[in-house]
C-alpha cells in the first residue's frame, strides 16, 4: 500500500491519480493501465472518498502534486553550482514570511536559484509548486501567465485570479514569479490579493528591485564567491566549450575576479575559451574593463556585465550580430520558423546555423521542444542595438506579420492540439498587437480577431472580450466591425453579469451592419438584443421598457430579409419573448413557431434559444414535465455546439445552468444527475467550485447519496465565501438540501446551521421572511416526518402549502406537507393530500411521496408498494428504503 493523502491508496489507485493529474480521460486511463472504464470509475470514486475532495478536477490537482511536478519549471540544461547557503536562507525565510524576494542585479543567478529551490522543496510545499517566467509578460497579464502555468482557466462571472486562488488555496503551496522588475506594481497587487485569499501559499519573487509589499522578506543574492564556486562554474562551462580545457587555477581566479563573480559574465567568458585560450581571454577582459575602476558595488557589477555582453557582441561576425538584434523583437521564446520570419531573405538552414553559433557563445539558450530564447539581460542589450540601427521598423513589421500568421494558424487548429503552442507564443502575440500602429488596418485586425478567439478558447474570458472590442476598432470595414462587436457581446454574456453591456454591444453591432448596408446582419443584431433583455431581465439594473423593445423588433423586421432562415429564426424567437409586457414570459404559440423556424437553419444555438422560449412558457404555465422535456432537447444540442466559439457561449452556459434545475423541478432525478455530472466535465463551469458543486447537491441528496453531497457542500460554501459572498439566491435549493441531508442523518446542530445558511444565500435578513422559501418549507416538513417530531406539525403544514411564486420546490413542499399532515393526524390531512396530489402529476418525486402518504392515511399496502416503485424509478434509494419499512411483513407460511 502507498499513502498519498488522507487515506491509504493502492498502487493501482496511485497510478489512476497520477493519470488524472495528466488530465487523461477515463477511457485513456483504462487504455494505459489495461483495465476497464468501469474499473477506472470505481477507482475514481474511491479516491474521491479517501481524499475527501468534491470532484475529479480536485483529484487532478492532487495528481499533479503527487507526481512531484513543478508547473512551468524551465528545463535545466547545465549543472547547478554552489548557492547551498542561499537555498537554506530562502527556506528559512519562509518560516515567518509568506513573500520572499530574491534581489540582485541581472545575471547574478536569481532565476536559476529560484528554479532549483522550487524543484527541490517538495517536502516544504506538499500542495504544489509552480514557476512562472514573467520576462515576456506585459502589464495587465500577470494572472494569465500564472493561470497558464497552473493549467487553470477563467469561468463565467469569476475573475481569473479567483481560479488561481482556488488552485493554490488548498494547502501549503509555492508560487515562483520570476523576473518581475518590469511589472513591480502589477506583481505587487497580484501578490497581495493572492496571499490574502490563500493563507497556505508562499510566493518567491526574483527581481532587481523589491516589490515594497507589507511583510516582504528580501534575500539579496550576491555574486558567486571567489576561490570556490566562481571558479567551479568557470571550469564547468569552459569544459563544455572545450573538453580539453586546462588552466592555471590562479589565472581562472583572476578572470573570475575581474568578472566580479557574476555567473552570466563567467558563462559568456568561458564560452570563448576554445577560440581565445585562457591567457587571451584574460587579456581581452583587462582591455574592456580598464575604464571600470573604483569600488566594486552592485551597480558596478551590472556595468561590468553589460561591458562583457558588449565585448561578446563585438566578437560576433556581422551575420551573427544582425540575427541577435532581430531576435530581440520576441518578448519570449521562439522557434526556428519565427526566427526565419524576422530575417529578411533568411532560409531555415542559414538561420539555424547562425542560431547554433549564438548558442555556442551563450548569447542564446536552446530549450525544450525546439525553442530558443534570449536571456533578459542579453535581450535588453540586443534591443538597444536594434533601436540604434536602421532595421527596427522592418523587424517590427515582420514580427507583426509573423504574429498574425501564427495566430491565424492556431485558430485553424482549435479542434486538435493547440493549447501548449498558444501558451508558448501568447505574450508575443499580445506584444505584437500592442506595438502595431493605431487605427484600422487589415493585419492588426486579423491578429486581434484571432487573439480574441484564441483567448476565448483558452478561457481567458475577460481578455477575449477586450480583444474583440480591439478588433472592432481596427476593422477595415463596418461589416467586419459588426461581426467583432457581436462576438464581443457573446463574450460579455459569459464573462460579466452586465446585461446592459451585452445589449449595447449588440446595438452597436447592428449600427455597424447598417453602415455597411447589411440589413440581415442589422436585423440579427437587433433581434438578439431584444431577446437578451427578455431572457435575462435580472441582469439589467434598470428595466428596458417593453415599448422600446417592440420598436427595436420592428426596426429589425424592416431591415432584414425574412426569407433568410437565420434572420427568420432570430426574428421569430424575439417575437415570442416580446408578445406580452412581462419579461421572461414568452408566448407558447409563438415559441413553437420560433422552434420551427430555427430547425430550418440546423443551427444548434438558434434551436436551443427557441427551445428555451418553449421551456419557459411551459414552466410558467405549471407544465413542469413539458418544460423538462424541452430542456432535455436543449441538452442534446450541446454536443453540436463549437465550444471554442463565443457564439455558442450563451446557450452552453444557459443549458448547463438550467438542465439540472429543470429536471429537479419535474422530480426527474436521473436526468438531474446526468446534467449535474455534465457540468463537472465542462471546462466553462466545471472548475468553478461553488457553482458546479451547488449543481450536484440537490439530486444527490434526493437520491440518498449523502456522502458525496456533503463533500460538495463544503466546496460550495467555501467557494462562495472566497468569491466574496455574491448574491446567490439560486443556491437556496442546494443549501436547503444540505440541511435535509444532515436532518436525515440525525445531526441536529448541522441541520440548524445549514437551514440558517439558506437565508444567508437568499439575502434574507429577517428570519420571518423564510416563509417565502419553498425549499425551507419542504425540508422542515420532511424532517418532521423523518424524526417523528410533530410539535409544530400544523404550522409546518401551513407553511408547506403557502404560495411560492416561481419556485420549483413548491411541489416538493406540498407533498412533504401532506405526508406530515397524515403522520400528525391533522383533521385536514385528506384535503391536504388531495391538494398535493393535484400537482403531483408534474413531479415524479412528489408523486411517489403522495402515494406513500396515501398508503399511510388509508393503511393501503398497494399504495405503499406503488410509492416504493416510484422511488425506485427515479433512483431515490433512501426514500424507497423508508417506504419499504412501512409495508407489512409478509405472512409466515
Amino acid at each position: 500500500m502507498t499513502t498519498t493523502g488522507p487515506g491509504s491508496v493502492s498502487r493501482r489507485e496511485a497510478q489512476v491519480l497520477e493519470a488524472l493529474g495528466e488530465q487523461l480521460s477515463n477511457s485513456e486511463i483504462a487504455g494505459r493501465l489495461h483495465i476497464s472504464v468501469r474499473t477506472v470509475e470505481s477507482h475514481v470514486s474511491s479516491l474521491l472518498r479517501k481524499h475527501g475532495v468534491a470532484d475529479r478536477r480536485s483529484l487532478a490537482d492532487l495528481g499533479r502534486t503527487v507526481t512531484g511536478e513543478v508547473a512551468g519549471l524551465p528545463a535545466a540544461l547545465t549543472t547547478f553550482v554552489g548557492r547551498a547557503g542561499e537555498l537554506e536562507r530562502v527556506l528559512a525565510a519562509f518560516d515567518d514570511a509568506r513573500l520572499v524576494t530574491l534581489s540582485g542585479p541581472g545575471g547574478v543567478g536569481k532565476t536559476r536559484l529560484a528554479a532549483v529551490l522550487a524543484e527541490t522543496a517538495a517536502a516544504s510545499f506538499p500542495s504544489g509548486r509552480a514557476f512562472v517566467d514573467l520576462v515576456p509578460v506585459r502589464d495587465g497579464f500577470v494572472a494569465q501567465a500564472v493561470a497558464a502555468a497552473l493549467g487553470v482557466t477563467e469561468h463565467p462571472r469569476q475573475p481569473l485570479e479567483y481560479a488561481i486562488a482556488e488552485r493554490l488555496g488548498r494547502g501549503r503551496s509555492l508560487l515562483v514569479l520570476d523576473n518581475c522588475e518590469h511589472l513591480l506594481d502589477a506583481v505587487a497587487r497580484f501578490a497581495e490579493r493572492l496571499l490574502a485569499a490563500c493563507p497556505g501559499t508562499r510566493i518567491l519573487v526574483t527581481s532587481r528591485e523589491r516589490l515594497a509589499v507589507a511583510g516582504e522578506r528580501i534575500v539579496r543574492i550576491a555574486p558567486l564567491p571567489l576561490s570556490s564556486d566562481a571558479e567551479v562554474l568557470f571550469h564547468d562551462r569552459a569544459t563544455a566549450a572545450d573538453p580539453d580545457f586546462a588552466a592555471d587555477p590562479g589565472t581562472v581566479t583572476d578572470i573570475c575576479a575581474r568578472l566580479d563573480g557574476m555567473p552570466l559574465a563567467i558563462e559568456l567568458a568561458a564560452a570563448r575559451v576554445a577560440s581565445l585560450g585562457v591567457e587571451g581571454l584574460l587579456a581581452a577582459l583587462e582591455d574592456i574593463l580598464r575604464l571600470l575602476s573604483g569600488a566594486r558595488r552592485s551597480d558596478e557589477r551590472h556595468r561590468s556585465l553589460r561591458a562583457v555582453i558588449g565585448w561578446s557582441y563585438n566578437l560576433l561576425d556581422e551575420e551573427e550580430r544582425r540575427l541577435l538584434c532581430r531576435l530581440a523583437a520576441f518578448a519570449g521564446g521562439f522557434d526556428l520558423a519565427a526566427a526565419v520570419a524576422v530575417t529578411p531573405d533568411g532560409t531555415r538552414g542559414a538561420v539555424a546555423d547562425v542560431l547554433g553559433r549564438l548558442v555556442d557563445k551563450s548569447l542564446v539558450t536552446h530549450g525544450a521542444a525546439g525553442r530558443w530564447r534570449l536571456l533578459d539581460t542579453v535581450r535588453a542589450f540586443a534591443a538597444d542595438r536594434l533601436a540604434d540601427g536602421d532595421e527596427q521598423e522592418e523587424v517590427r513589421r515582420r514580427h507583426l506579420s509573423w504574429a498574425e500568421a501564427t495566430a491565424t494558424d492556431l485558430t485553424g487548429r482549435l479542434d486538435g492540439e493547440w493549447r501548449d503552442d498558444f501558451d508558448a507564443v501568447a505574450d508575443d502575440l499580445r506584444a505584437a498587437l500592442a506595438a502595431a500602429p493605431p487605427g484600422p488596418d487589415a493585419i492588426p485586425h486579423r491578429l486581434a480577431r484571432a487573439l480574441a478567439r484564441l483567448t476565448y478558447a483558452r478561457r481567458f474570458l475577460m481578455e477575449s472580450l477586450d480583444r474583440y472590442q480591439q478588433a472592432a476598432q481596427r476593422a477595415p470595414t463596418p461589416g467586419e466591425a459588426a461581426r467583432d462587436l457581436r462576438a464581443a457581446a457573446n463574450c460579455a454574456r459569459v464573462s460579466t453579469t452586465s446585461g446592459p453591456q451585452v445589449f449595447e454591444l449588440l446595438l452597436a453591432s447592428a449600427e455597424q451592419a447598417r453602415a455597411a448596408g447589411d440589413g440581415d446582419a442589422q436585423a440579427i443584431g437587433l433581434a438578439l438584443a431584444v431577446e437578451r433583455v427578455c431572457r435575462s431581465p435580472a441582469t439589467f439594473p434598470t428595466e428596458i421598457p417593453h415599448d422600446r423593445l417592440c420598436r427595436l423588433l420592428d426596426e429589425a423586421t424592416a431591415a432584414g430579409d425574412a426569407r433568410d432562415p437565420v434572420v427568420a429564426a432570430c426574428l421569430a424567437t424575439a417575437a415570442a419573448w416580446t408578445a406580452g409586457p412581462e419579461k421572461s414570459a414568452p408566448d407558447p404559440g409563438l415559441a413553437a413557431l420560433a422552434f420551427d423556424a430555427a430547425r430550418v437553419t440546423g443551427d444548434p444555438v438558434l434551436i436551443s434559444a427557441s427551445l428555451d422560449a418553449m421551456s419557459t412558457a411551459a414552466g410558467n404555465a405549471g407544465r413542469l414535465r413539458e418544460a423538462n422535456r424541452h430542456t432535455g432537447l436543449r441538452f442534446a444540442q450541446l454536443a453540436l455546439m463549437d465550444r471554442t466559439d463565443p457564439y455558442s457561449a450563451t446557450e452552453i452556459i444557459d443549458i448547463l445552468a438550467t438542465a439540472a434545475a429543470d429536471a429537479i423541478m419535474a422530480g426527474d432525478l436521473p436526468a438531474a444527475l446526468l446534467a449535474a455530472r455534465r457540468i463537472l466535465d465542462d471546462d466553462l463551469l466545471g472548475n468553478h467550485s461553488y457553482i458546479s458543486a451547488a449543481s450536484q447537491i440537490p439530486a444527490l441528496v434526493l437520491t440518498g447519496d449523502l456522502d458525496p453531497a456533503l463533500r460538495y457542500a463544503s466546496a460550495m460554501w467555501d467557494g462562495w465565501q472566497r468569491a466574496g459572498r455574491p448574491p446567490a439566491g439560486w443556491m437556496s435549493p442546494a443549501v436547503a438540501t444540505v440541511a435535509l441531508a444532515y436532518g436525515l442523518l440525525g445531526e441536529e446542530r448541522r441541520f440548524r446551521l445549514w437551514r440558517a445558511r439558506v437565508l444567508e444565500v437568499a439575502g434574507i435578513t429577517d428570519a420571518r421572511h423564510h416563509l417565502r422559501l419553498a425549499p425551507i418549507a419542504f425540508v422542515d416538513a420532511r424532517i418532521a416526518v423523518h424524526t417523528g417530531d410533530l410539535t409544530d406539525a400544523a404550522l409546518l403544514v401551513e407553511r408547506a402549502f403557502a404560495a411560492f411564486p416561481a419556485s420549483r420546490y413548491g411541489g416538493y413542499a406540498r407533498a412533504a406537507g401532506a405526508e406530515l399532515a397524515v403522520v400528525a393526524g391533522l383533521p385536514d390531512a385528506p384535503e391536504r393530500l388531495a391538494h398535493a396530489a393535484a400537482a403531483a402529476d408534474q413531479n415524479d418525486w412528489a408523486a411517489a411521496c403522495v402515494a406513500r402518504a396515501t398508503g399511510r392515511l388509508h393503511g393501503d399496502a398497494d399504495a405503499l408498494a406503488a410509492s416504493a416503485d416510484g422511488w425506485e424509478r427515479i433512483g431515490a434509494r433512501l426514500e424507497r428504503a423508508c417506504t419499504l419499512r412501512l409495508l407489512p411483513a409478509p405472512k409466515q407460511a
